[in-house]
């Protein structure tokens, strides 16, 4: 099955306070009228039948008659001019029933890319904006959407493929007369995913993902005439996974702390990361490690100024230095500063006792 062909239909229903379930958006545009009607009632009917409830969370259900399934994102904004102060719509995704496996293993990173354009859809329908910017979110989702799955499934096929070989990708690895353990933080969002990407695999992902608990990922490289394994925590933001980051922090050997310099509260967060950080180590482990100002790509938008980020390096005992996972800029020489400083940190034996 195609990319295109993944998606059977889009439908955007309004729940008018006269009209009822009121399809205002249909892709493709020549979608028959009974199916743009069906999908929305059945949809509204969910919606009306919670009691004044409007679900935060994806949810998947079958349209029998038309051989179908549809994954709806429910929407809720405040108006004083509808009926309860509130309007209510629905977006609805619909695909073939053999694909549903698709949606019900990846409805976990939907839910980020469905919400976040909720909330543009709420900020122009707010600002009464005309039909057509809305109409382009929704298919700017749909885009999303379609990369995300493509992402997702060239990612598991290439560790399925990677598993087919076990000993001869063994054979290649040189054995690492060092490992490391590195733990990435800071808030959701700023590029922390992105910049390991770009220093394990040399790529980047234009779909952000947030990371769910924690990923792992490891390189083997030289350093000078040493060979050095970094293994990277990857470390979720969200507020939801603090219980269980101070596991993560464990037998860390340094730290990389990464901001979005277009965005000041993700730099005022970064001493709060730290002290999360300290707070769950001995206070005999010195912390080596970097600050990352992150998506330097964006001149325009910048926000954070060198010179104040550097002062706050300085006083948190760490070095600084500003990248761009998109570009690759200062990416890799970051990395192997890291190695080389836990290398030689490891060399001094007043250290290791």
């Amino acid at each position: 099955m195609s990319r295109k062909e993944l998606i059977h239909a889009i439908i955007y229903t309004d729940l008018h306070d006269e009209l009822g379930p009121n399809p205002v958006y249909c892709y493709p545009s020549d979608l028959p009228e009974n199916v743009n009607m069906l999908v929305s009632i059945k949809a509204v009917t969910l919606l009306s039948g919670s009691y004044g409830y409007t679900p935060d969370s994806l949810i998947i259900f079958p349209f029998p008659s038309i051989k179908l399934k549809g994954i709806v994102k429910y929407i809720e904004r405040k108006d004083d001019k509808r009926r309860g102060k509130s309007a209510r719509s629905a977006i609805t995704f619909l695909f073939r029933q053999a694909e549903d496996v698709i949606f019900y293993k990846y409805i976990s990173y939907l839910e980020t890319l469905f919400s976040n354009t909720s909330k543009k859809i709420i900020e122009l329908e707010n600002s009464d904006a005309i039909d057509k910017d809305i109409f382009l979110e929704i298919n700017q989702l749909r885009n999303n959407v379609l990369d995300l799955i493509e992402e997702l499934r060239k990612k598991e096929l290439s560790l399925t493929t990677g598993e087919e070989f076990p000993e001869s990708i063994e054979k290649e690895r040189i054995e690492a007369s060092y490992k490391f353990k590195l733990a990435v933080v800071g808030d959701p969002g700023v590029g922390k995913t992105s910049t390991i990407l770009r220093f394990t695999d040399n790529a980047f992902s234009r779909v952000y993902v947030p990371t769910m608990g924690t990923n792992i990922s490891d390189k083997n490289f030289q350093v000078d005439n040493d060979f050095v394994e970094l293994i990277i925590w990857d470390i979720a933001g969200q507020s939801k996974f603090q219980t269980m980051r101070k596991h993560f922090y464990q037998g860390i050997n340094g730290i990389i702390l990464i901001y979005d310099l277009t965005n000041p509260k993700s730099f005022e967060n970064i001493s709060a990361w730290y002290k999360d950080i300290k707070s769950h180590l001995s206070d005999k482990i010195s912390i080596v490690g970097f600050i990352f100002g992150n998506k330097l790509d964006l001149v325009i938008k910048r926000k954070v100024k060198n010179t104040t980020a550097t002062k706050l390096a300085e006083a948190l005992n760490l070095k600084y230095i500003e990248i761009s996972a998109l570009t690759g800029q200062n990416v890799e020489n970051a990395f192997y500063d890291i190695a080389k400083q836990l290398i030689e940190l490891k060399k001094i034996p007043s250290m290791n006792n």
